[in-house]
């Protein structure tokens, strides 16, 4: 009996101290700072969102939730932090298509990209489009396609690295027009587009939409085509792919949340609470429309539509990866 009554006396010092079981400390969460990675270079679409969201999410979790960037191998540096981080809640990770689709079908990454993380929350969406430096002769996608076959490995396309949607979807359309250009590939969409505007390369396939939209309405690049089947209300004169005579070339710029497997299923719940809470917010949702991002609708801000539309992502693009013969290039 004593020695029942002791191991109970050290049981309870030791939840006194802070080590309880899972049940009790989610009691709790968040009680300190919340790491947020962004596994891109900063002033990309995924980093803007990320800094919106974390501005929210803090006044609903009443924490701070500070944006990390770690960037590098196609994003698979960041993402490999947080699959190898304790499964508290305080290392979160926002990804994209690149991040959790077309890298990990690529790098020789070190963590099982559907195993390795709970899914939190689908996050906001965007087109994307083909575009171009200003400074092009083309005006038209039928005009682009001309003028790449008329100089063949001669004109540059940036790409977030390897497996990245430029990437993809240039391949994709180099098969589909019979050209041929030259990818560079970058940490992430702000220092391409950085070079796209300052003309040192010349296009971007693939490029997400919000990021184009200041400089669309400046005048500093070219844009040839969205994306997908419908026009992009914040610019409507861009034509659909579709219209401009390469159909059904679509690939939209998606973003999910996700946290370490085995974090605890009340955890992930407050989280996803956060990010419903952020995304209901008038103002956020007036600042993201005006970057012209689309917010899921409520019942696809859980973690079981994440895991979903995640799943069905890998389904659909790892085989057609592999048929392209898509490789990381040493």
């Amino acid at each position: 009996m004593k020695r029942l009554l002791a191991i109970g006396s050290i049981a309870l010092g030791l939840i006194a101290a802070g080590f309880a079981p899972a049940a009790v400390a989610t009691e709790t969460y968040p009680s300190r700072t919340i790491t947020l990675i962004v596994p891109y270079s900063a002033g990309g679409p995924t980093d803007t969102l990320a800094r919106i969201l974390a501005d929210a999410m803090r006044r609903s979790l009443g924490q701070a939730v500070i944006v990390e960037n770690v960037a590098g191998a196609g994003s698979t540096i960041g993402v490999g932090r947080v699959a190898h981080a304790a499964p508290d809640g305080y290392t979160i990770v926002i990804g994209t298509w690149t991040s959790h689709v077309g890298a990990p079908a690529i790098y020789p990454v070190q963590f099982d990209i559907l195993a390795d993380f709970a899914p939190v929350s689908l996050l906001p969406i965007s087109p994307t489009m083909i575009i171009g430096r200003k400074t092009l002769s083309a005006n038209t996608l039928q005009d682009l396609i001309g003028w790449l076959r008329a100089n063949p490995d001669e004109v540059l396309a940036g790409t977030v690295g390897a497996g990245s949607p430029s990437e993809v979807l240039g391949i994709f359309f180099q098969q589909r027009t019979g050209t041929r250009f030259r990818f560079v590939p970058y940490k992430g969409g702000g220092p391409a587009m950085q070079d796209l505007v300052a003309g040192h390369i010349d296009l971007r396939m693939g490029s997400e939409a919000s990021q184009t939209l200041p400089f669309l309405r400046s005048g500093t690049i070219k844009a040839f085509a969205i994306l997908g089947p419908h026009r992009w209300p914040a610019a409507p004169e861009i034509p659909t792919v579709d219209e401009a005579g390469v159909p059904g070339l679509y690939l939209p710029f998606w973003n999910g949340m996700w946290v370490p497997k085995g974090t605890p299923n009340a955890v992930v719940a407050r989280l996803d609470a956060a990010v419903v809470d952020a995304l209901a917010n008038e103002a956020v949702r007036t600042r993201l429309t005006g970057l012209g991002m689309e917010i899921p609708a409520r019942d696809e801000l859980t973690p079981q539509a994440l895991a979903a539309f995640h799943k069905a992502e890998i389904a659909k693009w790892w085989p057609i990866i592999k048929s392209a013969g898509i490789k990381l290039e040493q």
